[in-house]
């Protein structure tokens, strides 16, 4: 996937028809429309419409063969997730991480795993900007 920068807003919707892309690609619309049968109540249309929006935002390209389209991301679900992250911290937050893992401690959403994994990446973080 080449680097492209993330600019354009993506609904919930279109992040839906992305993330089942992101499984498994290239996909036609009716690979994407059978994996997304299990999630959604969606008429095809539906997904071969949000598909086109993603398209014209430059976030999924599509390649003729014979009678089908092959979509296929242009961005990475990392990039992707890194940006909306960022985003979400920025505005809520002020940048802070601190206060959002705070708040899910305080209300006991985190799991034994989820503090295990952040104590990981803390001491990984230490070790690498030491």
């Amino acid at each position: 996937m080449p680097d492209k920068p993330i600019k354009p807003e993506i609904s919930n919707a279109e992040f839906d028809v992305l993330d089942v892309l992101w499984d498994a690609y290239p996909a036609t619309s009716n690979d994407i429309i059978e994996r997304l049968r299990h999630q959604k109540d969606w008429h095809d249309k539906t997904v071969k419409t949000l598909l086109g929006r993603l398209v014209k935002k430059g976030v999924v390209d599509f390649e003729k063969q014979q009678r089908q389209y092959l979509y296929r991301p242009l961005i990475a679900r990392e990039d992707y997730t890194k940006k909306e992250t960022t985003t979400f911290v920025s505005r809520l937050f002020k940048g802070k991480v601190a206060p959002l893992v705070a708040g899910f401690a305080n209300q006991n959403t985190l799991s034994k795993q989820d503090v295990d994994e952040l104590k990981a990446l803390i001491k990984q973080w230490e070790q690498d900007n030491d």
